[in-house]
Protein backbone atom coordinates (compact mmCIF):
# COMPACT_ATOMS: atom_id res chain seq x y z
CA UNK A 1 0.00 0.00 0.00
CA UNK A 2 1.16 3.53 -0.75
CA UNK A 3 0.38 6.02 2.01
CA UNK A 4 0.84 9.79 2.22
CA UNK A 5 1.44 11.94 5.29
CA UNK A 6 0.44 15.54 4.56
CA UNK A 7 2.15 18.23 6.63
CA UNK A 8 0.74 21.57 5.45
CA UNK A 9 1.50 24.96 7.00
CA UNK A 10 -0.78 26.50 9.61
CA UNK A 11 -3.93 27.75 7.90
CA UNK A 12 -4.74 31.46 8.15
CA UNK A 13 -8.42 30.78 7.50
CA UNK A 14 -10.72 27.85 6.79
CA UNK A 15 -10.52 28.64 3.07
CA UNK A 16 -6.72 28.73 3.23
CA UNK A 17 -6.74 25.39 5.05
CA UNK A 18 -9.05 23.86 2.48
CA UNK A 19 -6.76 25.03 -0.31
CA UNK A 20 -3.80 23.40 1.47
CA UNK A 21 -5.80 20.18 1.80
CA UNK A 22 -6.65 20.20 -1.90
CA UNK A 23 -3.02 20.77 -2.92
CA UNK A 24 -1.84 17.96 -0.64
CA UNK A 25 -4.46 15.56 -1.97
CA UNK A 26 -3.48 16.41 -5.53
CA UNK A 27 0.21 15.78 -4.80
CA UNK A 28 -0.48 12.55 -2.91
CA UNK A 29 -2.77 11.24 -5.64
CA UNK A 30 -0.22 12.06 -8.35
CA UNK A 31 2.29 9.82 -6.52
CA UNK A 32 -0.16 6.92 -6.30
CA UNK A 33 -1.18 7.26 -2.66
CA UNK A 34 -4.14 5.16 -1.58
CA UNK A 35 -4.67 6.95 1.72
CA UNK A 36 -3.49 10.35 2.97
CA UNK A 37 -3.48 11.57 6.57
CA UNK A 38 -3.53 15.21 7.77
CA UNK A 39 -2.45 16.63 11.17
CA UNK A 40 -4.50 16.99 14.33
CA UNK A 41 -7.47 19.40 14.16
CA UNK A 42 -6.01 20.91 10.99
CA UNK A 43 -9.34 22.51 10.23
CA UNK A 44 -9.85 25.01 11.72
CA UNK A 45 -6.65 24.59 13.80
CA UNK A 46 -5.72 23.34 17.26
CA UNK A 47 -6.87 25.52 20.17
CA UNK A 48 -4.66 26.22 23.17
CA UNK A 49 -1.40 26.55 21.23
CA UNK A 50 0.09 29.53 19.38
CA UNK A 51 -2.27 29.16 16.43
CA UNK A 52 -4.87 31.85 15.79
CA UNK A 53 -7.93 29.68 15.14
CA UNK A 54 -10.37 31.26 12.67
CA UNK A 55 -14.14 31.36 13.30
CA UNK A 56 -15.68 27.92 12.96
CA UNK A 57 -19.32 26.94 13.34
CA UNK A 58 -21.63 24.13 12.23
CA UNK A 59 -22.07 25.67 8.79
CA UNK A 60 -18.29 25.74 8.32
CA UNK A 61 -18.03 22.18 9.59
CA UNK A 62 -20.61 20.94 7.09
CA UNK A 63 -18.86 22.81 4.27
CA UNK A 64 -15.51 21.25 5.17
CA UNK A 65 -17.03 17.77 5.19
CA UNK A 66 -18.79 18.32 1.87
CA UNK A 67 -15.79 19.83 0.08
CA UNK A 68 -13.21 17.31 1.32
CA UNK A 69 -15.53 14.42 0.46
CA UNK A 70 -15.73 15.77 -3.08
CA UNK A 71 -11.94 16.06 -3.32
CA UNK A 72 -11.40 12.55 -1.95
CA UNK A 73 -13.65 11.34 -4.76
CA UNK A 74 -12.01 13.56 -7.38
CA UNK A 75 -8.47 12.50 -6.49
CA UNK A 76 -9.52 8.90 -5.74
CA UNK A 77 -7.66 8.72 -2.44
CA UNK A 78 -8.96 7.79 0.99
CA UNK A 79 -8.50 10.74 3.34
CA UNK A 80 -7.99 11.06 7.08
CA UNK A 81 -8.78 14.67 7.95
CA UNK A 82 -7.90 16.01 11.38
CA UNK A 83 -10.67 18.44 12.28
CA UNK A 84 -12.74 19.93 15.05
CA UNK A 85 -16.09 18.22 15.54
CA UNK A 86 -18.94 20.22 17.06
CA UNK A 87 -21.29 18.12 19.18
CA UNK A 88 -24.04 18.70 21.73
CA UNK A 89 -21.49 17.84 24.45
CA UNK A 90 -18.96 20.39 23.17
CA UNK A 91 -16.01 20.61 20.79
CA UNK A 92 -14.10 17.41 20.09
CA UNK A 93 -10.79 16.79 18.37
CA UNK A 94 -11.50 14.17 15.73
CA UNK A 95 -10.27 12.55 12.55
CA UNK A 96 -12.89 11.88 9.89
CA UNK A 97 -12.12 9.13 7.39
CA UNK A 98 -13.36 9.43 3.81
CA UNK A 99 -13.21 6.59 1.33
CA UNK A 100 -11.75 7.16 -2.13
CA UNK A 101 -15.38 7.38 -3.28
CA UNK A 102 -15.95 10.34 -0.98
CA UNK A 103 -18.05 8.50 1.58
CA UNK A 104 -17.61 9.12 5.30
CA UNK A 105 -16.38 5.83 6.78
CA UNK A 106 -16.47 7.11 10.34
CA UNK A 107 -14.82 9.29 12.96
CA UNK A 108 -12.10 8.66 15.50
CA UNK A 109 -12.30 11.11 18.37
CA UNK A 110 -9.48 12.05 20.70
CA UNK A 111 -10.50 10.25 23.87
CA UNK A 112 -7.43 10.99 26.02
CA UNK A 113 -7.10 14.75 25.76
CA UNK A 114 -4.14 16.62 27.21
CA UNK A 115 -4.65 18.61 30.43
CA UNK A 116 -3.97 21.82 28.50
CA UNK A 117 -6.91 21.00 26.20
CA UNK A 118 -9.51 20.68 28.97
CA UNK A 119 -10.67 24.33 28.61
CA UNK A 120 -11.32 23.91 24.88
CA UNK A 121 -12.42 20.34 24.15
CA UNK A 122 -14.37 17.40 25.51
CA UNK A 123 -13.12 13.82 25.05
CA UNK A 124 -14.75 11.17 22.91
CA UNK A 125 -15.56 7.72 24.27
CA UNK A 126 -15.37 5.19 21.43
CA UNK A 127 -12.71 3.75 19.12
CA UNK A 128 -13.08 2.41 15.59
CA UNK A 129 -10.85 0.43 13.23
CA UNK A 130 -10.90 1.21 9.51
CA UNK A 131 -9.98 -0.62 6.32
CA UNK A 132 -8.88 0.63 2.90
CA UNK A 133 -8.03 -1.72 0.02
CA UNK A 134 -7.85 -4.69 2.36
CA UNK A 135 -5.47 -3.04 4.84
CA UNK A 136 -6.74 -2.38 8.36
CA UNK A 137 -5.62 0.71 10.25
CA UNK A 138 -6.36 2.65 13.38
CA UNK A 139 -6.01 6.25 14.51
CA UNK A 140 -4.57 7.64 17.74
CA UNK A 141 -4.48 11.42 18.05
CA UNK A 142 -1.43 13.28 19.41
CA UNK A 143 -1.40 13.03 23.26
CA UNK A 144 -3.01 9.59 23.02
CA UNK A 145 -0.10 8.14 21.09
CA UNK A 146 2.51 9.87 23.26
CA UNK A 147 1.15 9.18 26.74
CA UNK A 148 -1.40 6.37 26.31
CA UNK A 149 0.19 3.59 24.25
CA UNK A 150 -2.87 1.41 24.88
CA UNK A 151 -4.72 3.56 22.31
CA UNK A 152 -2.31 2.26 19.66
CA UNK A 153 -2.39 -1.30 20.94
CA UNK A 154 -6.20 -1.24 20.82
CA UNK A 155 -6.00 -0.99 17.03
CA UNK A 156 -3.07 -3.38 16.69
CA UNK A 157 -4.87 -6.07 18.68
CA UNK A 158 -7.72 -5.78 16.17
CA UNK A 159 -5.46 -6.38 13.20
CA UNK A 160 -4.35 -2.87 12.27
CA UNK A 161 -1.24 -2.88 10.11
CA UNK A 162 -0.81 0.88 10.48
CA UNK A 163 -1.79 3.37 13.15
CA UNK A 164 -2.03 6.92 11.86
CA UNK A 165 -1.13 9.59 14.41
CA UNK A 166 -2.33 13.11 13.59
CA UNK A 167 -0.50 15.45 15.97
CA UNK A 168 0.81 18.92 16.77
CA UNK A 169 4.19 19.33 18.46
CA UNK A 170 6.19 22.53 18.34
CA UNK A 171 5.50 26.14 17.39
CA UNK A 172 5.22 28.35 14.36
CA UNK A 173 6.63 31.28 16.32
CA UNK A 174 9.65 30.22 18.35
CA UNK A 175 11.63 27.26 19.59
CA UNK A 176 14.68 25.09 18.93
CA UNK A 177 15.48 23.84 15.45
CA UNK A 178 16.05 20.09 15.40
CA UNK A 179 18.61 18.65 13.01
CA UNK A 180 18.82 14.89 13.64
CA UNK A 181 15.85 12.52 13.80
CA UNK A 182 15.61 10.68 17.13
CA UNK A 183 18.63 12.43 18.64
CA UNK A 184 19.13 12.01 22.38
CA UNK A 185 18.75 15.75 22.95
CA UNK A 186 15.48 15.97 21.01
CA UNK A 187 12.13 15.99 22.81
CA UNK A 188 10.87 12.47 23.55
CA UNK A 189 8.26 12.36 20.79
CA UNK A 190 10.29 10.55 18.14
CA UNK A 191 11.41 7.97 20.70
CA UNK A 192 7.73 7.36 21.45
CA UNK A 193 7.09 6.84 17.73
CA UNK A 194 9.77 4.15 17.70
CA UNK A 195 8.19 2.43 20.69
CA UNK A 196 4.67 2.45 19.22
CA UNK A 197 5.90 0.68 16.10
CA UNK A 198 8.28 -1.72 17.84
CA UNK A 199 6.08 -2.72 20.77
CA UNK A 200 3.25 -3.74 18.42
CA UNK A 201 5.21 -4.78 15.30
CA UNK A 202 3.17 -2.43 13.09
CA UNK A 203 3.72 0.78 11.13
CA UNK A 204 3.25 4.03 13.05
CA UNK A 205 2.61 7.07 10.84
CA UNK A 206 2.89 10.35 12.74
CA UNK A 207 1.74 13.53 10.99
CA UNK A 208 2.72 16.98 12.32
CA UNK A 209 1.83 20.43 11.05
CA UNK A 210 4.43 22.04 8.80
CA UNK A 211 5.55 24.23 11.71
CA UNK A 212 8.69 26.35 11.56
CA UNK A 213 9.90 24.98 14.90
CA UNK A 214 8.75 21.37 15.03
CA UNK A 215 9.44 19.25 18.09
CA UNK A 216 9.02 16.10 16.01
CA UNK A 217 9.09 15.42 12.29
CA UNK A 218 6.28 14.01 10.21
CA UNK A 219 7.53 10.42 10.22
CA UNK A 220 6.85 6.87 9.14
CA UNK A 221 8.17 4.28 11.62
CA UNK A 222 8.34 0.62 10.68
CA UNK A 223 7.40 -2.54 12.58
CA UNK A 224 10.90 -2.95 14.00
CA UNK A 225 10.98 0.63 15.32
CA UNK A 226 13.18 2.08 12.58
CA UNK A 227 12.44 5.45 10.97
CA UNK A 228 11.52 4.53 7.40
CA UNK A 229 11.31 8.16 6.27
CA UNK A 230 10.55 11.63 7.54
CA UNK A 231 10.04 15.12 6.18
CA UNK A 232 12.71 17.78 6.82
CA UNK A 233 12.22 19.71 10.04
CA UNK A 234 10.44 23.03 9.74
CA UNK A 235 9.11 22.45 6.23
CA UNK A 236 5.65 21.79 4.90
CA UNK A 237 5.32 18.89 2.49
CA UNK A 238 3.80 15.52 1.66
CA UNK A 239 5.64 12.30 2.55
CA UNK A 240 4.65 9.43 0.24
CA UNK A 241 5.94 5.92 0.89
CA UNK A 242 5.00 2.31 0.19
CA UNK A 243 4.42 0.07 3.20
CA UNK A 244 4.39 -3.73 3.24
CA UNK A 245 1.37 -4.95 5.23
CA UNK A 246 2.92 -8.42 5.49
CA UNK A 247 5.85 -6.94 7.42
CA UNK A 248 3.44 -5.57 10.03
CA UNK A 249 2.93 -8.93 11.73
CA UNK A 250 1.47 -7.45 14.91
CA UNK A 251 3.11 -10.33 16.75
CA UNK A 252 3.39 -8.52 20.08
CA UNK A 253 -0.13 -7.14 19.88
CA UNK A 254 -1.44 -10.64 19.14
CA UNK A 255 0.25 -11.93 22.31
CA UNK A 256 -1.42 -9.31 24.48
CA UNK A 257 -3.29 -11.20 27.22
CA UNK A 258 -5.51 -8.83 29.24
CA UNK A 259 -6.76 -11.71 31.38
CA UNK A 260 -3.32 -11.78 32.99
CA UNK A 261 -3.82 -8.32 34.50
CA UNK A 262 -6.37 -9.25 37.13
CA UNK A 263 -5.75 -7.84 40.55
CA UNK A 264 -4.73 -10.51 43.01
CA UNK A 265 -7.10 -11.02 45.93
CA UNK A 266 -5.75 -10.37 49.40
CA UNK A 267 -4.56 -13.36 51.34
Amino acid sequence: MIIALASPPVASSVDDGLDNVRQSLSEASAQGAEVVCFPEAYLPGLRGVDIEVPPYDEAQQERVLRVVAEWARTYKVATILGMERLTSAGRQIAAVVFSAAGEVMGYQTKNQIAPSEDPFYVPGHTRQPFEVNGVKFGIAICHEGWRYPETVRWAAVRGAKIVFHPQHTGSDQTGPRLTEWGAAANPYYEKAMMCRGLENAIYFASVNYGLRYQESATSLVGPTGECVAHLPYGQAGVLVRAVDPAAATGVYAKRYAPERYQEASEG
